[in-house]
């Protein structure tokens, strides 16, 4: 990575935001100026006073749900390919005294990037730069691919990433929600340079991506900068629509899979749930925290309740770990579990309380950052959310206890899938 700084040393402009939760008067504005490029990129400036940081954010809108099957993994490396190595992303931090972050999930790949403000054009250009002429090459390839194999098959190694897995598995089948984010140990060894291309082709294009900016910035000065730096990132030559079969039901009972340490129990059992730009999205996550108080009251600490609302239909997952140690039994290939059919109904039977409503309800508002509001532009596009974004902010303060009753007798209704990860105390302590 290059050293720019002196040479942008004539851009020295207060601008941008780092978004952190604890700013005082940093809250970057509800509503956006927007433009969209002539590539088909749409730019978002939010105007931050007093801030001393830029924040850039660039989401691509497509992740590793578009992955091959039995190449899981091709777009968590290609996310890792646009600053693959330590020194270029040290250099967000080392010359622009700012930070890099990238995800990459089913729904998207998000590049997060701040700085100072007087290295504003430092940054735009060289997020701009990494997209239209990466860095893509045979050898780096390699060397991510060998980075991820070694990081999974870690994972790989964990009775609850296991459960998580053969749950979601259980769930989705081989829908791309029921397969690895990051692939496998075995689809990643399948991965060759040309399945990086072709994705990159297919998504990593202008007019799939949303950039928003904040900071205390002028909005023209933004835009000039993301035309001249964006400007030469390519457009997608023609949509490629996404179609995926929806997955069949789950198959009753509860499979057990053999746990590489000794003396674990992994516990899950799963339902699908709403798709993100469901109207009851927000009802879910507070329902999520009530069934999870309930669960916790049964299992302790230990359980917990994920809710994953994805572009599609996601999924609630119930764990436990260390559940029934002691009680389970195993003879020779057999096990003996205690009853889990219908164990579901024993936090979903019982209506929506008032007093379970007003306390979560009360953190859920709480936790309403309007410093995250340019994430929730970015949703916007993503999701396709059919309300614009301040009505967004009001259905998420406006949700009654009638629509949190009505999205859990809707989860009431759907098939539930369980695992088991079990080893008894005379397993191995560790398999490979």
């Amino acid at each position: 990575m290059k050293k720019r700084s002196a040479y942008f040393a004539i851009a020295v402009i207060s601008l941008f935001i780092t978004l952190a939760p604890s700013a005082i008067g940093q809250t970057p504005s509800a509503t956006p100026r927007q433009e969209k490029l002539l590539n088909g990129l749409k730019v978002l400036v939010f105007k931050t006073p007093s801030a001393d940081k830029v924040s850039l954010k660039l989401r691509i809108h497509g992740g590793s749900a578009f992955d091959p099957q039995e190449r899981e993994g091709v777009l968590k490396l290609l996310s890792e390919s646009f600053f693959p190595t330590e020194s270029s992303r040290s250099f967000f931090a080392d010359e622009l005294g700012g930070s890099f972050d990238v995800t990459c999930n089913y729904d998207y790949i998000q590049f997060d990037m701040t700085a100072r403000s007087a290295d504003f054009l430092t940054l735009i250009e060289t997020a701009a730069q990494a997209m239209a002429n990466p860095d893509l090459d045979k050898e780096s390839t390699a060397t991510l691919k060998a980075a991820l194999l070694a990081k999974v098959k870690e994972l790989e190694k964990d009775p609850a990433y296991i459960a998580d897995r053969a749950v979601a598995k259980s769930l989705f089948g081989t829908f791309p929600y029921g397969r690895p984010e990051m692939g496998s140990s075995e689809s990643i060894q399948k991965i060759d340079f040309a399945d990086l291309l072709f994705a990159r082709e297919r998504l990593l294009t202008a007019d799939n991506a949303t950039l928003a900016i904040s900071g205390n910035v002028d909005p023209n000065l933004v835009f000039r900068a993301a035309r001249r730096y964006f400007g030469a990132w390519l457009k997608a030559d023609k949509k490629i629509p996404s179609t995926f079969r929806r997955p069949d039901p789950p198959k009753a009972g509860t499979p057990v899979v053999d746990s590489p340490v000794a003396n674990t129990s992994e516990f899950r059992f799963a339902a699908r749930s709403l798709a993100r730009n469901d109207a009851d999205f927000y009802a879910s996550k507070i329902l999520q925290k009530i069934i999870e108080a309930r669960f916790q009251k049964r299992e302790g600490e230990k359980g917990f309740v994920r809710n994953d609302p994805r572009i599609l239909a996601g999924s609630y997952v119930f764990g436990v770990s260390g559940w029934n140690l002691g009680r389970i039994k195993k003879d020779g290939n057999a096990i003996a579990l205690p009853v889990t059919d219908g164990y579901q109904n024993e936090f979903l039977k019982e209506p929506i309380t008032q007093e379970e409503f007003d306390t979560v309800n009360r953190m859920w508002i709480d936790r309403l950052n309007p410093n995250n509001i340019a994430e929730l532009w970015l949703d916007a596009d993503t999701y396709k959310l059919t309300n614009p974004v301040p009505k967004e902010i009001d259905n998420a303060k406006n949700v009654r206890i009638a629509d949190v009753q009505r999205t859990l007798d809707r989860l009431r209704k759907e098939p539930f899938a369980f695992v088991l990860v079990f080893a008894g105390e005379s397993a191995a302590t560790s398999r490979n």
